[in-house]
């Protein structure tokens, strides 16, 4: 297929969890075939943060703003096959006009934030989509499965919504047998105020009530005013070839999510993905569906205290921890990679191309 992608970024990792989750897809993508054209906004704040400039996979073509995209990429957007415009997107809405304007094949909206998107489109607040502009995809990707997209159909009347999870890269997220651990307990992730009180009850306390304890918060945007436990490392920004070593590091590590994806459910985070993929036992509160993805207690380790984190990280058998581990990275290894990904788009992309009326193109022979 010829595919176009219009996604806030991928060559810059920066304080988002885009560019990972677009960098697995568009590698699958290209390694079944396809031709993945993904179009960037040159924005200053990526610009300033690029740690992939040229991914090698793909074309990456970055564009100034809505006037060079129209004059420049409009025949490769009526062109191709298949046309993704992504969440956060800047001018999203009128990207997305655009593409469903120009489009002669198959138009989908990839949600990377559904929650977020959900809630703000209650509240009349979302700026890169409207309820008619996301009736007018003829696919609905989202990050978020479960009832939601039960929803996303009856409820906002989205034609075809299906989950298009995040992956994790074998090539990239892999072991490192050779590695000394440094951190009992370890955390990769933004600052998000709602985020942060699980930090501070699963981590930060633990920190404290164990002196001889070894911690690490990993991550941007976290506020000056913070205080952390003294046996709490703090490092700014892990670009993405460090986060191998950084989860090689940890005895454990944890994994704390939005308070949007707990509401709704069935949203792994792609740090949940990649830590497994590394071998590193994961700690992670609860939410629906999440059971759907790891088997707690056996891939994973649910907490929801200060001391179910101390009883895991101090008293639980070194056998135990690494054989779940390696289940954990099985199980990542067989079901979520960005070969997966770009296995269920192409299974997608059939239904939503014969669902389409007769002026859409069939399914590419």
């Amino acid at each position: 297929m010829r595919i176009v992608i219009l996604g806030l970024t991928i060559t810059s990792s920066w304080g988002n969890g885009h560019a990972t989750t677009f960098r697995g897809l568009v590698r699958g993508l290209a390694q079944r075939g396809h031709s993945v054209l993904f179009l960037e906004r040159d924005k200053p704040w990526y610009a300033d943060h690029r740690d992939l400039p040229a991914p090698p996979y793909g074309e990456t073509q970055l564009y100034a703003g809505l006037e060079e995209l129209s004059h420049r990429w409009a025949a490769a957007i009526r062109a191709a096959d298949l046309v993704i415009v992504g969440s956060y997107v800047p001018d999203g809405i009128a990207v997305g006009t655009l593409v469903q304007r120009l489009a002669g094949g198959v138009t989908a909206f990839y949600d990377i934030d559904t929650p977020v998107t959900l809630a703000a489109l209650d509240d009349n607040a979302c700026d890169y989509l409207t309820p008619e502009l996301l009736r007018g995809f003829d696919l609905y990707l989202s990050f978020t499965g479960g009832p939601t997209l039960q929803y996303l159909e009856r409820t906002l009347g989205a034609p075809m919504a299906r989950p298009l999870y995040c992956s994790a890269d074998p090539e990239v997220h892999r072991p490192d047998p050779a590695a000394v651990p440094a951190w009992d307990l370890g955390y990769l992730g933004t600052y998000s105020a709602d985020r942060q009180p699980v930090v501070d009850a699963l981590l930060c306390r633990a920190a404290r009530a164990w002196d001889a304890g070894r911690f690490v918060v990993a991550g941007p945007q976290y506020p000056d005013g913070l205080s952390w436990p003294g046996n709490v490392e703090r490092i700014e920004h892990l670009a993405p070839d460090q986060h191998c070593a950084f989860y090689a590091a940890q005895r454990y590590t944890l994994n704390v999510t939005r308070a949007d994806m707990v509401r709704r459910g069935y949203s792994p985070s792609v740090r949940l993905f990649e830590a497994a993929c590394c071998g590193v036992p994961i700690i992670s509160d609860w939410w629906a569906g999440l059971d759907a993805f790891f088997r707690p207690s056996q891939e994973i380790l649910i907490a929801a205290t200060t001391e179910e984190v101390l009883a895991a990280i101090r008293t639980l058998p070194e056998n135990r921890r690494r054989t779940m581990a390696a289940a954990a990275r099985a199980r990542v290894l067989g079901a979520h990679t960005g070969d997966h990904r770009a296995a269920e788009l192409e299974t997608y992309f059939a239904e939503a191309a014969q669902a389409c009326s007769g002026e859409r193109r069939a399914v590419p022979a």
